[in-house]
């Protein structure tokens, strides 16, 4: 019986599976810690009967006319896609390095391009629900969407914690194409602390925020957004950990997805997997005040923002895929350089109140995504029920002590956090 063709792979779906290659996987992980044990039969049950609100999870890879489609597969088997590992019972830096290990292995490409390890904390504690999705099917917006519709149970179905940046309608007749281009430009004379060809090992750290404290200081100093205040912890985690580690402590330019997602992002398999792009800026190293870095950050990301650099990139990355694939290829190989950043700093609204598993509450949800060539160091934001969740993944043979640089994360929200409210 032929496949079911769905939908050819978008380009955006095509980069990013060209970019699975070497020690580079493909897939993004969410990771629930769940207040007690569930069974993996119910679990499997559970989402067969909620795949029809998801049908992404039914689609696999097929080649037609040497073309690359989503089809869809009608022999989907969960047994293969939702497994339990019950041999070992892990502490809490076993479970890090379970998850880790599981992070390294690639996705089977003849099946769906996902899955869902199940692994037990000591003592009966719960367990942690492991679930690998590939980015070429979902970005971070879809995946959260996916989720919540056939994976945990959310008083209110896809309510955000906070509004996502919303696409606006750059007027390209004016000069704001050339801000974006100097401001977005590559940076060769700054150094990355991350810069070094990856191996295929991966280690995982976690650290926690305040999710309404970050948010009240954010608008009470200057206006700013709750991405604003995460590039700010992220900042001044960056700055603690340099300088424990006796470096340099200079700017260090990030990458900040921007969901360009409308409004009616819907359900169905007709809609775009992945929908993105991002802007980048310089994370201000050198002040100590976390309100100081605050204030910077946010006027950087205001301009960025009121002139659509987001938007202007991904119309320009487009129009070049259209007139010449072989200049786009040039212009995504040098975008994706340690000149043009060094640290890639995702944040995705989470649900706003608390989330089940077959009735089992989740105490917490981590995001972690894949790390590229030359790029030792990813951190993806995830926020749930009131509490921002820093997920990072890094190289350990180039950066071996990132559960410090996690500490250091989470040392600089609790102190931003803490700023009293100024009338």
């Amino acid at each position: 019986m032929s496949p079911e063709l769905v939908r050819p792979l978008s380009d955006e779906d095509l980069s990013i599976l060209e970019l699975e290659r070497g020690p580079v996987v493909g897939h993004t992980c969410k990771v629930l810690i769940l207040e007690r044990p569930v069974g993996v039969e119910e679990l499997r049950a559970s989402i067969a009967s909620r795949l029809e609100g998801a049908p992404e999870l039914s689609l696999r890879l097929e080649e037609e006319d040497g073309k690359l489609w989503w089809a869809r597969d009608h022999a989907l088997d969960l047994g293969e896609h939702v497994i339990a590992d019950e041999r070992r019972v892990l502490d809490h830096e076993g479970l890090l390095q379970a998850i880790a290990h599981l992070f390294e292995q690639r996705l089977n490409r003849r099946r769906p391009l996902w899955r869902i390890d199940l692994l037990p904390r000591p003592g009966g504690g719960g367990c942690a629900l492991v679930w690998r999705i590939h980015h070429a099917l979902a970005d971070g917006t879809t995946t959260m969407r996916i989720g919540g519709d056939a994976i945990w149970n959310e008083p209110e179905a896809g309510s955000p914690s906070r509004p996502h940046h919303s696409p606006g309608s750059p007027d390209y007749e004016n000069v704001q194409g050339l801000h974006m281009l100097v401001r977005e430009a590559p940076h060769p004379w700054e150094r990355s602390p991350f810069d070094g060809h990856i191996d295929s090992k991966r280690s995982v750290a976690f650290a926690t925020g305040d999710l309404d404290a970050l948010h009240r200081v954010a608008g009470t100093i200057c206006g700013a957004s709750v991405n604003d205040a995460v590039l700010t912890v992220v900042s001044g985690g960056l700055r603690r950990w340099l300088e424990a580690t006796h470096c340099p402590v200079g700017p260090v330019r990030v990458k900040v997805p921007v969901s360009l997602h409308g409004a009616d992002h819907g359900h169905g398999t007709e809609q775009l997997g992945n929908r993105d792009s991002y802007f980048c800026l310089d994370l201000p190293l050198g002040p100590e005040d976390p309100a100081a870095r605050l204030e910077t950050i946010h006027r950087a990301t205001k301009a960025r923002k009121e002139e659509h650099d987001a938007e202007w990139l991904d119309a320009v990355i487009r129009e070049l895929g259209k007139t010449s694939p072989g200049l786009r290829r040039f212009a995504d190989h040098v975008l994706a350089s340690p000149r043009s950043f060094a640290l890639n700093v995702s944040n995705v609204p989470g649900p706003r109140r608390a989330i089940d598993v077959l009735g089992v509450p989740v105490d917490a949800l981590y995001a972690i995504a894949e790390i590229g060539e030359r790029h030792a160091l990813r951190i993806a934001v995830l926020s749930l029920a009131g509490t921002l969740r820093f997920g990072l993944c890094a190289d350990p043979t180039l950066l071996p002590d990132v559960d410090q640089l996690a500490a250091a994360i989470e040392q600089e929200a609790a102190e931003l956090a803490a700023i009293p409210a100024t009338s």
